[in-house]
């Protein structure tokens, strides 16, 4: 019997080295144009931002009155999107969800992405970028955005420890069975990121030590970089910001881009590296569950973002509202757009179990993260258009915003440099977790066949 069973071991060994590891391994024509039209949009965007150098914020749509645009809009986007990898590896994780294992490093890899373009977003969205330094040597505690760019940091760290300590085991294995399948830069690669990994219990024991820590860690940090990032809006006295329940809005939110962003992911991964067997219906089931029960809570926080001030109509709410409530004002198609298909409608299907599924997910996952990013342009810039006293004397252009090519170009360099990253990262990292995969199988991953 024991023969048997160390025989089933092995196959079952071989099939997950062969199914994860494979993928890594080749470098289809399709991957290449992929990647290609990601770095082509990113080139484009480059000379965008030259221009916009040379000079200055001119060339942007934003003015005097709307001095923030799509670029703090995407910044918002981005770090809402990166608390996915605190929501699925830290809450649910710690909560004993296993399902979760094979799609835990998908999220740390999307986190680290997003928390990476928010962080060049801010830079982007300067001025005078030379002048960043002067953030943090002269930076005021007193100041939210000097809040916001630490906490912007911290998180990014313990992003990278979450993805990289993880996969300390994996890196192991491929130097160890693979040396013949790669070329030599890429063995080497994960030679030396493998930190001579050996796999001994001891080590095992350090490293679920480690993670535990860094996943109780996560949760304070991520919280408190979306409240951060809320208070840069909340602590001011503008109609449309002066509200206190900004953060748990904020955060809500996020949980519910982060989810539209894993569940394309997925499927995406799914269906060009083969891991039907890995990432099963069964897995975008629990992740469409979880995304209806966060975007329950997030309609919840947008019901009352609008209730309130809709029922004591001040004059500079009444204004706000009737922009985006009224289909004549100037936000009013955008803001029904966003809040039927970016979030009534998700709700609405998720809760059918027709609707859990890769295809349909795939696409309400879509509708959710387009309109996660619509939603913060009309969180950043209606509000800033409302100003305290009448706008008078200055060019009409002035009382709109309206992006320029230029400041497209760059928006659509940013989030093209956000998933080239991922590209990158889930082509040359298995995406799901060989150890965590085999211990939950009852299996030793890393014994020789």
């Amino acid at each position: 019997m024991s023969e048997i069973k160390k025989q089933d071991d092995n196959v079952i060994m071989e099939k997950i080295r062969k199914d994860l590891l494979t993928p890594m391994t080749t470098f289809p024509l399709g991957y290449k144009i992929w990647i290609g039209s990601l770095l082509t949009l990113i080139a484009m965007a480059i000379w965008a931002y030259y221009i916009q150098f040379q000079e200055g914020l001119g060339v942007t749509g934003m003015r005097d009155y709307v001095s923030w645009g799509l670029y703090i809009a995407s910044f918002v986007f981005f770090v809402a999107t990166a608390l996915v990898g605190m929501l699925i590896s830290a809450v649910v994780g710690l909560l004993g969800q296993k399902w979760i294992i094979p799609i835990s490093r998908i999220a740390e890899m999307i986190a680290l992405a997003f928390v990476m373009m928010a962080g060049i977003v801010i830079v982007v969205d300067m001025g005078r970028p030379d002048r960043l330094l002067n953030v943090f040597i002269y930076g005021r505690f007193q100041s939210p955005i000097f809040w916001d760019i630490t906490v912007v940091n911290i998180y990014l760290i313990i992003s990278f420890l979450l993805l990289f300590l993880p996969l300390l085991p994996d890196l192991g294995i491929i130097r160890n069975h693979m040396k013949k399948d790669l070329p030599k830069w890429q063995w080497n690669l994960y030679n030396v990121l493998s930190l001579g990994w050996v796999g001994t219990p001891g080590q095992y024991k350090i490293l679920h030590r480690t993670i535990r820590v860094l996943l109780i860690m996560i949760v304070p940090v991520a919280m408190a970089l979306h409240t951060v990032t809320s208070w840069l809006s909340a602590l001011t006295l503008r109609a449309g910001w002066d509200s206190t329940i900004f953060g748990p809005y904020y955060v809500s939110g996020a949980f519910v881009a982060g989810s539209g962003a894993v569940l394309i992911a997925m499927y995406f991964l799914r269906k060009y590296y083969k891991l039907e067997d890995y990432i099963t219906d069964f897995h975008f089931d629990k992740m469409g569950k979880l995304m209806v029960l966060v975007a329950l809570v997030y309609l919840y926080f947008n019901i009352n973002e609008f209730l309130v001030p809709a029922y004591k109509m001040k004059t500079a709410d009444a204004h706000h509202i009737h922009t985006l409530f009224s289909l004549h004002g100037e936000y009013g198609v955008m803001f029904w757009m966003v809040q039927i298909f970016g979030l009534i409608l998700p709700i609405f299907l998720g809760f059918f179990k027709r609707f859990r599924k890769p295809f349909p997910m795939m696409l309400i996952g879509t509708a959710v993260l387009v309109g996660a990013w619509y939603k913060r342009v009309i969180i950043v810039v209606p509000t800033m258009i409302h100003a305290f006293l009448p706008i008078q004397n200055v060019p009409e252009e002035f009382h709109h915003y309206n992006p320029t090519g230029i400041e497209i170009t760059i928006t659509l360099g940013t989030i093209a440099m956000a998933v080239l990253i991922f590209s990158i990262l889930a082509k040359l990292f298995p995406v799901i977790a060989l150890w965590e995969l085999a211990e939950e199988k009852g299996v030793d991953i890393e014994k020789d066949l």
